[in-house]
């Protein structure tokens, strides 16, 4: 049976049926497994892969095996950040021996949390810190594999631009700001995502409705994708009305059966309203929304500033690991938007497509009832 039809010229350029794509959300893996990467691009959107933090050859695997689920279009996001930590360690063991050097007080504050909580003191396995060099090798692996779209998350992807071009992808870059959407266009991108300050993750200051219309504005000719507050059919409606040629959908899928993060923490996103979703810097020491918890609560007490990237991140990276290993998910970090707020069940991902898609027929069909329109 013909799926419903909702079309911008962003299916053309991205060669799917739907203006949907899967935020690429990062989480070691977790929020985006190949099987939800791969439901979204079988329904007819595109499936991103949250590459942020995988080592290169984990990053591989994942796209193989995503690629061994669908041949549909799919993308990977990476976190190009502009700026880390000076003199910052090449391996998580020597960043562990920096931390207890130069930041005694954050090391003894969280062996603290960890002692209140009862987690064993254990520690992430793999040595790959976030450096220059381990986003070059990431890169590399994205442009060698069967990928259709390179999506940066977050910093300045200029210095990928030529070579993914040179493979035929199409490059997206995430603007949080109209000055950020600037310095994209300067880049090279070919479309870019307007992400407003509701969403999940690593986000901005501006929200979606005061900052869609201006990217848009500082963009034409370039589509624009808007992300950040989009749950349902009606704000893809909304979205496809401030300008936009299609959207970018995080917290949504979180709650998909195929998603990777656990039970509890899908639970915590249903369950929590509107307000329980906060910006802070305590688990990655970059700015993002999550659920609010007692660790974040425990951090704001404490008055210690969170450090830069990546100490923050391989900080809380070994609590977040000693979290798992003691079924402790109310601690573990849980990046997710204000949009949670109206999710209320667990669906499978191609249901979750059907309704984005159906809800935003109806809505944009609703709009011919309940308006009138034209001169006089």
């Amino acid at each position: 049976m013909a799926r419903p039809r909702l079309r911008t010229k962003l299916c053309e350029t991205l060669n799917i049926e739907v203006p949907i794509l899967l935020a690429g959300m990062g989480s070691r893996g977790k929020a985006t497994p190949p099987a939800l990467v791969a439901a979204v691009s079988e329904a007819g959107g595109m499936g991103v892969i949250g590459g942020s933090g995988l080592p290169p050859e984990v990053l591989q695997e994942a796209i193989r095996e995503t690629r061994r689920l669908t041949r549909r279009p799919i993308g990977v996001d990476l976190l190009l950040p502009a700026t880390l930590a000076e003199g910052a360690g090449a391996t998580r063991s020597e960043v562990r021996e920096q931390l207890r050097a130069r930041y005694p007080e954050h090391v003894a504050f969280v062996r603290g949390l960890m002692a209140e909580h009862g987690l064993p003191e254990v520690q992430v396995d793999d040595e790959a810190v976030v450096s220059a060099r381990f986003i070059q090798e990431q890169v590399r692996v994205v442009l060698a594999e069967d990928v259709q779209v390179f999506a940066a998350g977050l910093g300045d992807p200029a210095w990928v631009v030529p070579q993914a071009h040179q493979q035929g992808l199409v490059v997206m870059g995430l603007a949080g700001a109209p000055r950020n959407a600037q310095r994209q266009i300067k880049a090279g991108v070919d479309i870019i995502v307007a992400q407003g300050y509701e969403a999940g993750g690593h986000t901005g200051k501006i929200a979606s409705f005061a900052l869609i219309p201006q990217v848009v504005d500082a963009a034409r000719p370039k589509p624009v994708v808007a992300a950040g507050g989009i749950g349902d059919g009606r704000g893809i409606a909304a979205a496809l009305a401030l300008g936009a040629e299609g959207v970018w959908v995080g917290t949504a899928f979180l709650v998909a059966q195929e998603c990777a993060i656990s039970d509890l923490q899908k639970e915590q996103i249903i369950n929590g309203r509107s307000e329980d979703f906060e910006i802070q810097r305590f688990y990655t020491g970059k700015t993002a929304r999550v659920v609010k918890n007692s660790v974040i609560a425990a951090w704001e007490k404490s008055g210690l500033p969170p450090l830069p990237m990546p100490y923050q991140k391989i900080l809380m990276d070994d609590f977040n690991e000693a979290a798992v290993t003691a079924g402790r998910f109310d601690l573990h970090s849980n990046p997710a938007g204000q949009i949670g707020g109206m999710l209320t069940e667990r669906k499978p991902a191609a249901r979750i497509m059907e309704e984005l898609v159906s809800g935003a027929i109806e809505a944009l069909a609703g709009l011919r009832t309940r308006l009138e329109v034209g001169a006089g």
